[in-house]
């Protein structure tokens, strides 16, 4: 995907295509999750990366997990959140907050994926933090 008008809401739509296709279908607030994550994902790949990046979603017994890749290596820092709204800072601990795990590992050729794995169905006892790998490529 390349940075234009329209390509965060294009994202979302395949998402939510690509639930819509599942059997078993997957809670409807895990729906809402894994759109909402493909959603900062792609965000944050187009403004801090280089304008490109591409996107899959997976489905197992147990999870969905949606990957987003581009080609800079720089590895996404949580920061402090801009409340003023100018630099953004929400994006990454949402993404944290909803996915049972977050990874980013660096690829072979200078970029990166950044995968978030959600349970298919809502624990009962689910923990609110997540945590955050950074893995070899």
């Amino acid at each position: 995907m390349a940075r234009r008008p329209g390509a965060v809401a294009e994202a979302r739509r395949r998402a939510r295509g690509f639930l819509r296709d599942l059997d078993p279908a997957v809670d409807e607030g895990v729906g809402e999750a894994v759109v909402l994550v493909v959603s900062e994902l792609v965000t944050n790949a187009l403004r801090h990366t280089g304008g490109t990046c591409s996107f899959e979603l997976a489905a197992a017994e147990a999870h969905v997990e949606v990957c987003v890749r581009d080609t800079s290596s720089r590895l996404p820092l949580i920061r402090p959140p801009d409340v003023s709204g100018e630099t953004g800072g929400f994006g990454l601990p949402l993404v944290h907050r909803l996915a049972n795990a977050v990874t980013v590992t660096r690829e072979g050729r200078g970029g990166k994926s950044v995968r978030a794995r959600m349970a298919r169905r809502p624990p009962s006892d689910r923990s609110p933090s997540a945590s955050l790998h950074h893995g070899a490529g």
